[in-house]
């Protein structure tokens, strides 16, 4: 039997890495418990009205964010506020399917583009590798705004 799994982020700035996130793969601020927003509703700004209605201090109310696929097909991100920074390379972490199906230099531009885009939202560019058939098809490693590597493949 398979089990549902969350990823979970230690981070300094939830909201702001949980937006990120959100933003870089096409997912969802999922809104507070029993809430039911109309379209177009801003789930933060429903979180900041229920966090403070259940009487949570306003400087503990970035303790914690998630963010949800729309689609139901990917996991839940969840990120969580700690008081150190990130020390070390990360020993797990996400690869952005950017290219799926695509080979050679049709893949590195997809690529590229998607680089570019995040590049945009926040994130950093770490370094290329090219593609060397059969095993390496090529791919870019980046670093979400906390410095968490990413591969884009």
């Amino acid at each position: 039997m398979s089990r549902d799994i969350q990823v979970t982020f230690d981070a300094r700035d939830p909201r702001a890495l949980s937006s990120f996130w959100r933003d870089a793969l096409g997912y969802v601020h999922p809104g507070p418990p029993g809430a039911d927003l109309p379209a177009g509703a801003d789930p933060l700004a429903a979180w900041d009205d229920f966090l403070a209605r259940i009487g949570v201090a306003e400087e503990q109310r970035n303790t914690k964010s998630a963010i949800e696929d729309p689609d139901e097909r990917g996991p839940r991100l969840f990120f969580q506020q700690v008081p150190e920074g990130k020390v070390a390379k990360n020993r797990v972490h996400l690869d952005v399917r950017a290219a799926p199906g695509l080979q050679a230099e049709e893949r590195m531009a997809a690529l590229e583009a998607e680089c570019d885009r995040l590049v945009g939202l926040g994130a950093t560019r770490v370094r290329r590798t090219e593609p060397e058939p059969p095993m390496e098809a090529g791919l870019i490693v980046m670093a979400d705004p906390e410095g968490n590597e990413f591969c884009l493949d």
